[in-house]
């Protein structure tokens, strides 16, 4: 036969495993797949674009427009460019005692109500943002988390704060840093859905929720030498959101070692925490969460159920905004 001939088939052969050596070996560095967005209803044909939205919450109260943020969210009436997970790597070295490195799978960018044409960027109330995260298989980053995002983001947008005052609260805020930051992507030569970060504080996990369960805690929005504007802080009630922050989900479901584990499990394990929150373990976190994701005033009553010696001294100020 002839050698010529042969070698086709052969180089063929040698191509096609090749590749798929390369697509299993892609796969399993990045375990983030869209399976873990199985819980993300579909976005209706006939759902509002960011733009409609924003007029029709214009005149209502904080209240309503709350409450029409999270039907819109319930309802998968979220851009196209959300749909994806990208993995972020927390931890190093293995050796000496260590757990191996963990992904976290994360939204490429923070929650927004519309398509991809027209979107606007919502904040909202912590309980909604838990409410939203559980419906979707996710739950909110630590500090640690954020941190992480922002050194492997692919885009990073320069914090872009807006005067100070009760109109931070407004829907024309939250619309007019929404357009600051299309344009600022625009400039890049960016279009949303690479992983990003610098355009928003993160509503965050941490244990000083437990010590102030009618509050919220942000923190971040880095600066280009990744350092955050916003320290961890819990200033605000639980009620309060304003135009600067941002909710970024991340999957409950993230890979140690290449193991899928529950990120809930991981907050508690004293080893596993150590990778994922620069305070250590998140002490009763699920708990924590159903706590926090309840009315305010409610978050009161039920924090009297809470026992055990393990859990810091809980203090709560539920009449703040």
């Amino acid at each position: 036969m002839n050698e010529k001939l042969l070698k086709f088939p052969i180089l063929a052969i040698c191509s096609i495993l090749f590749l798929f050596g390369a697509a299993v070996a892609q796969a399993a560095a990045n375990p983030c797949s869209e399976e873990l967005l199985r819980k993300v209803p579909p976005r209706a044909p006939a759902a509002l674009e960011g733009s409609e939205f924003a007029r029709r919450v214009q005149t209502m109260s904080e209240h309503d427009r709350e409450a029409a943020i999270e039907t819109e969210l319930l309802a998968g009436n979220i851009p196209a460019f959300l749909r994806r997970v990208v993995p972020v790597s927390l931890g190093g070295d293995s050796g000496n005692g260590q757990p191996p490195p963990a992904t976290i799978c994360v939204l490429p960018d923070y929650l927004a109500i519309g398509s991809d044409r027209d979107f606007l960027l919502v904040p909202m109330r912590l309980a909604t943002a838990i409410n939203i995260a559980g419906h979707y298989g996710f739950t909110l980053p630590t500090t640690k988390m954020v941190d992480a995002i922002y050194e492997q983001s692919v885009v990073h947008l320069a914090p872009q704060p807006l005067p100070a005052g009760e109109q931070m609260r407004s829907t024309d805020y939250y619309w007019h840093h929404t357009e600051i930051i299309r344009r600022q992507e625009a400039t890049l030569g960016e279009m949303p859905g690479r992983l990003t970060a610098g355009d928003k504080k993160d509503l965050v996990i941490t244990n000083l929720l437990w010590r102030n369960l009618a509050r919220i805690a942000i923190y971040g929005w880095h600066r280009s030498d990744h350092n955050p504007i916003q320290p961890l802080a819990t200033v605000h009630g639980a009620r309060y959101a304003d135009y600067s922050h941002g909710v970024r989900l991340v999957s409950s479901t993230i890979f140690v070692g290449g193991e899928a584990r529950s990120i809930f499990d991981a907050l508690g394990d004293a080893q596993l925490a150590r990778l994922l929150s620069g305070e250590g373990p998140i002490q009763r976190v699920r708990q924590l969460l159903l706590i926090l994701a309840a009315p305010p005033a409610e978050a009161a009553a039920n924090a009297s159920s809470v026992s055990g010696s393990a859990l810091p001294a809980i203090r709560t100020t539920a009449s703040v905004e």
